[in-house]
C-alpha cells in the first residue's frame, strides 16, 4: 500500500494552551484509519489541519499528500484534493432538500441557471450509492440523524472524495444507524475511498479499522496495525490514559435510602399532534442514593419523559403527580423545577445545555444568579470563585475559567453542565445521555461523579443509549418502548439480554 497522506511534526498552540506537540502522523491508500484518544487530545485539532479550518501559517510543520507538499488556505483548498471532513455537528441546511444540500456551493448550472434535472438525477444516483430510498426533493428536517450522516456521505462523494474524515460519525446515532454507517464506510474502502474515523466507542474502532493511532496530551502516542496484531480495548484504552483500566466502572457501596422521586401516571401531548401521546402513563420512583436507568431504543420517548418532567419543556398537556420528599412538586415552569430541586442534564449540552461563545464563569452560574450575588446585584468576585472551586472539583482542563466553552473539549464542555446543575443544589439530577461523545477516561470521571452525587444522598435517574453503562452504573433500571415504561429490572436481574425481550415483546 502507498501513502495517501502524511503529516510530520505537527504544533499547534492556543492561547495558554499547546494542543499539538510534534505530532506525526500517516494513512495507506484504501484503510480505514481510526484516530483515538481522550477529550481534548488533539484528534479533531490535527483534522482540522488537515482540511485547512486551521489554514497554513497557524500551525508549525508540514502536510504531503500522495508524497507532494500541500498548504491549505481554507476548506476549500482541501476539498478539492478530495480530502472532505465530515464533522460531529452535521453541517446541513434542515430547511433544503437533499438535492440542494448536496450541491449547495457546487450547483449544477450554466449561465447562471441550475439544471434541476441534473441536479436531481445526479442526487438520485449518490443517495443509492449510500443505501438511501428517499426522493432528492425531500426535506432534510425530516430525516433522521442516521440518515442525514448518510446525506453528509454522499456530498462528500459528489466532490469525488479521496480522503473521507469523520468526526465522531456514530455518536448521535442507534445502534441499527451506527451499523448501516459502519457498513457503508468499508463499503467505500472496497470502493477506493481511504477514510480517517475519530471515535470514542471503541468497540467499533476494532470492528472496522486496519490502522488505529492514538494520541495523548498533544502527541502520538502508538499506531497500531490490525492486519498484523491483535488491536484489544484494553490495549488501546491504556495508550490512551496512560495507565491500565481494567474496571470501566468505578465500585460503589449500593445503599438506598428512602423515597425521594415519585412520579405517578405522567403523560404528555406531542407539541405538534394533539391526538398523539408521547408519553404514556409513565410511573417510577427513585430513592435517597440510587442511580436508576432508563433504558429504550431511540424514540422510545425518555428523552421526551425527562424534558416534560423539567419544567414542561416538552410537549403539552402534561398531567399527573410528582413528589419530592413525599411533597407535591410544582414542576410548570423550568424556574419552579430548580427550585424543586430538580435538575436535569440535557442530552445535546452544546445546543441546550451551554452557551458556547459564553466563559465557564458565566455558564457555571447561569442557573443559580442568586446564589452569587447580594441584594440583587451579581458579585464577580463570588461568581469566580465559585467557577474555580468547581473546576478543580470537577478536574476541567483549562487555564482559566474565563475561557470560552467552546474552545474545550467534549468531555470537559460536560464537566462544566454537571458544574452548573450541581450548583443549583438538586435533590434529584436527570442525566440525558451523559457520556455521549466522551472518551473512556472522561467518562470515568464522570461516573465518579455519579457515585459521589449517590454516596451524598441525591437521587439519580441516568438515560442511556449504552446498555453496558446502565448494567455497569445503575441500582434499578426502568425499560421504556413507545413512550411508556414496558418492565423494571434490579441490577441483579438486569442484562441486555432480558431488557432487549422487553423492548421487542411490547
Amino acid at each position: 500500500m502507498s501513502t495517501i497522506l502524511e503529516m510530520r511534526t505537527i504544533s499547534k498552540t492556543f492561547p495558554g494552551v499547546r494542543a499539538l506537540d510534534n505530532v506525526s502522523f500517516s494513512v495507506k491508500e484504501g484503510e480505514i484509519h481510526a484516530l483515538v484518544g481522550e477529550n481534548g487530545a488533539g484528534k479533531s485539532t490535527l483534522m482540522k489541519v488537515l482540511s485547512g479550518i486551521y489554514p497554513i501559517g497557524t500551525y508549525e510543520g508540514d502536510i504531503f499528500f500522495h508524497g507532494e507538499p500541500v498548504a491549505f488556505n481554507g476548506i476549500n483548498d482541501s476539498e478539492r484534493l478530495g480530502i472532505i471532513i465530515i464533522h460531529q455537528e452535521l453541517a446541513l441546511v434542515p430547511l433544503l432538500s437533499i438535492a440542494e444540500n448536496l450541491f449547495l456551493g457546487n450547483e449544477n448550472a450554466k449561465g447562471g441557471v441550475i439544471s434541476w434535472q441534473e441536479t436531481f438525477q445526479r442526487t438520485g444516483d449518490l443517495l443509492k450509492k449510500v443505501g438511501l430510498k428517499e426522493a432528492p426533493q425531500t426535506l432534510v428536517d425530516r430525516l433522521g440523524v442516521g440518515k442525514q450522516q448518510l446525506v453528509e456521505i454522499a456530498k462528500a462523494l459528489s466532490k469525488d472524495v479521496k480522503l473521507l474524515i469523520l468526526d465522531e460519525p456514530t455518536a448521535a446515532l442507534s445502534e441499527s444507524d451506527s451499523q448501516t454507517l459502519l457498513d457503508l464506510i468499508v463499503e467505500l474502502k472496497a470502493r477506493g475511498v481511504t477514510s480517517i474515523i475519530i471515535s470514542h466507542k471503541l468497540n467499533e474502532v476494532r470492528k472496522i479499522a486496519d490502522t488505529v493511532t492514538v494520541i495523548r496530551d498533544g502527541a502520538t502516542v502508538s499506531t497500531r496495525d490490525a492486519r498484523k496484531e491483535e488491536i484489544t480495548e484494553d490495549g488501546i484504552v491504556q495508550d490512551m490514559v496512560g495507565r491500565s483500566m481494567e474496571n470501566r466502572y468505578p465500585e460503589r457501596e449500593r445503599r438506598a435510602g428512602g423515597t425521594l422521586f415519585e412520579v405517578e401516571n405522567w403523560s404528555v401531548t406531542h407539541p405538534e399532534h394533539a391526538d398523539r401521546e408521547s408519553v404514556k402513563n409513565v410511573s417510577f420512583n427513585v430513592r435517597e442514593g440510587e442511580v436508576v436507568g432508563i433504558a429504550g431504543l431511540m424514540g422510545a420517548g425518555r428523552t421526551e419523559l425527562a424534558m416534560s418532567l423539567f419544567g414542561q419543556s416538552y410537549g403539552r398537556n402534561a398531567r399527573g403527580t410528582v413528589r419530592i420528599r413525599g411533597r407535591e412538586a410544582d414542576l410548570s415552569t423550568v424556574g419552579k423545577a430548580i427550585a424543586s430541586s430538580l435538575a436535569y442534564v440535557t442530552e445535546d449540552r452544546k445546543e441546550l445545555g451551554l452557551i458556547l461563545d459564553e466563559t465557564i464563569e458565566r455558564n457555571i452560574t447561569l442557573a443559580n444568579l442568586p446564589g452569587v450575588s447580594n441584594s440583587g446585584i451579581l458579585s464577580l468576585q463570588e461568581e469566580t470563585r465559585v467557577a474555580e472551586k468547581y473546576r478543580d472539583a470537577m478536574r476541567i482542563r483549562t487555564p482559566s475559567v474565563f475561557q470560552r466553552v467552546m474552545n474545550l473539549s467534549g468531555g470537559n464542555q460536560q464537566k462544566v453542565v454537571l458544574s452548573k446543575w450541581l450548583f443549583t443544589e438538586p435533590d434529584v439530577l436527570i442525566l440525558d445521555e451523559p457520556t455521549r461523545g466522551i472518551d473512556v477516561g472522561a467518562k470515568f470521571e464522570i461516573y465518579n461523579i455519579i457515585n459521589d452525587l449517590s454516596r451524598d444522598g441525591k437521587g439519580v435517574v441516568m438515560i442511556s443509549s449504552e446498555m453496558p453503562e446502565l448494567l455497569g452504573m445503575c441500582d434499578r433500571i426502568y425499560v421504556m418502548n413507545e413512550g411508556a415504561f414496558v418492565g423494571e429490572l434490579s441490577a441483579e436481574e438486569a442484562s441486555q439480554e432480558r431488557i432487549m425481550s422487553m423492548i421487542v415483546t411490547n
